[in-house]
C-alpha cells in the first residue's frame, strides 16, 4: 500500500496555513498568525520569504513532523506565466524567477513556490510542487476579445477551487468532469471567480484578481468605465491608491466599512437593512454573471456548483439560489478546503494517476 507523507504551504496577507497529509488524510494542521508589528518590517512581500520558511520550520519541529517522511512540498500561487495545461507543475529555476519577480503581478501566494523548493531542497527525498494555480488558462480565443485590441481578457482566477468542486461533483454523481458542462462561482476572501467549465477546461472565466467580475467582500468588480477613467485622472488618487480602492478597499467593505462575513451577518440578524441590501446586491451581481457563463454554454448546463463558506448563510444563499433556480440544478460547497485540494493533486502525481509538468 501507498504511504505518501505531504507537506502543504498556503501564504496568505497575514498568516500561512500548513499542512501535513499522509495519502489524503491530514495528519497535522496549523494557521500560523503574522504579526502586523513584524510584518511590517518588511518593505516588498517577497522580502518575506525567509521570515515565513523560519515560521514554518518552527511549527514542523516543535510538532515533531518527521521531516525524512515528507515526499512532496506542495503550495498554493502563484502569479507566473499563463498555463495552458491545468495541473501539478514542479518547481524550477524559471518559475522562481518568475514567482520572485511576480511575472504577472504582486501576491503573497508567490512565496509559496518559493518557500516549497526551500524546504524541499533540504529533504532527502522531497520535490516542491504547484497544483492548479490561479494563471491556469483555458480561455476560448473568442472569450478573449474585448471592444479594442489594445485590451485582451485573460485568465486569472480560483482555479484549485474551481478544478476540485468539478470533479468532486463529477465523481459523487458517477460521470466524468471531462464530458459535463458547469457553470463554477466561487467566493473567497477577496475576489469572486464565476467559470464556464465544457470538456474539462474552464472556457471562460471573469479575471477576478484586478476587478473584473462581480463586486465581492472587498473588490469592486467591473465598474462604470467612464466613471474610471474620471477618477484616474482626476489628480485624487495615485495609481496605487486606485488599485487598492478596486482590489482591497472595494466591495462590501467600501459599502458597511467591513468585509467580516461573520460580522456582516450578525449585523442582518439584528435587523441591518442595510447591511442586507448590500449582500443582497452581492447576490445579485454573481447571479448575473452566471447566467452570461450560461449563455457560453450555449444555456445547455448541467449543474451549478457554488462554493465559498459564505453559502453556510442562508440569507445570501437563498436569495442567489431563487434567482438561479431556473437556469440549472444547484449544488453547495459551503467547505472547501484549498489545503485538502493541493494534498489531492500532490497524492494523485504521486500515484501516478496525473502527470507532474514542467513549467516552461
Amino acid at each position: 500500500m501507498i504511504s505518501k507523507q505531504i507537506l502543504v504551504i498556503y501564504p496568505q496577507v497575514n498568516q500561512t496555513k500548513i499542512a501535513v497529509y499522509r495519502n489524503s488524510n491530514v495528519i497535522f494542521l496549523k494557521t500560523i498568525k503574522h504579526k502586523e508589528e513584524d510584518l511590517i518590517k518588511f518593505t516588498e512581500i517577497m522580502d518575506q520569504l525567509d521570515y515565513r520558511t523560519d515560521a514554518i520550520y518552527a511549527e514542523l519541529t516543535a510538532n515533531d513532523v518527521d521531516f525524512d517522511a515528507l515526499e512532496v512540498v506542495v503550495a498554493r500561487g502563484g502569479l507566473i506565466k499563463p498555463l495552458k495545461v491545468a495541473g501539478v507543475y514542479e518547481v524550477n529555476e524559471l518559475m522562481k524567477e518568475h514567482l520572485l519577480n511576480g511575472y504577472q503581478g504582486k501576491h503573497e501566494t508567490n512565496m509559496g513556490g518559493i518557500i516549497a523548493d526551500k524546504i524541499a531542497s533540504k529533504l532527502p527525498n522531497a520535490k516542491a510542487l504547484l497544483a492548479d494555480p490561479v494563471v491556469v488558462d483555458e480561455l476560448d480565443d473568442i472569450a478573449r476579445v474585448t471592444g479594442h485590441p489594445e485590451f485582451e481578457r485573460k485568465s486569472i482566477f480560483h482555479a484549485l477551487n474551481h478544478k476540485y468542486i468539478a470533479r468532486k461533483f463529477a465523481k459523487s454523481n458517477n460521470k466524468c468532469y471531462y464530458d459535463m458542462r458547469l457553470i463554477v462561482a466561487h467566493i473567497g476572501g477577496g475576489g469572486t471567480s464565476i467559470g464556464a467549465h465544457k470538456g474539462g477546461k474552464v472556457i471562460d472565466v471573469n479575471q477576478a484578481f484586478d476587478g473584473a467580475g462581480p463586486y465581492s467582500l472587498n473588490r469592486t468588480g467591473t465598474l462604470p468605465t467612464g466613471k474610471l477613467v474620471d477618477i484616474c485622472f482626476s489628480g485624487k488618487y495615485t495609481k496605487d491608491e486606485i488599485m487598492k480602492m478596486i482590489t482591497k478597499e472595494g466591495g462590501v467593505f467600501a459599502h458597511l466599512g467591513t468585509s467580516n462575513i461573520h460580522e456582516i451577518f450578525d449585523r442582518i440578524a439584528g435587523g441591518d437593512e442595510k447591511a442586507r441590501f448590500y449582500m443582497e446586491a452581492m447576490a445579485y451581481n454573481v447571479a448575473k454573471h452566471i447566467g452570461s457563463m450560461a449563455a457560453a454554454l450555449d444555456f445547455d448546463v448541467d449543474a451549478i456548483l457554488l462554493s465559498g463558506s459564505i453559502f453556510n448563510y442562508p440569507v445570501f444563499t437563498e436569495y442567489l439560489t431563487e434567482k438561479l433556480k431556473s437556469v440549472a440544478p444547484i449544488s453547495l460547497f459551503p467547505t472547501v478546503n484549498d489545503l485538502d485540494a493541493l494534498a489531492m493533486n500532490s497524492y494523485l502525481a504521486l500515484k501516478g494517476e496525473i502527470d507532474i509538468n514542467e513549467y516552461k
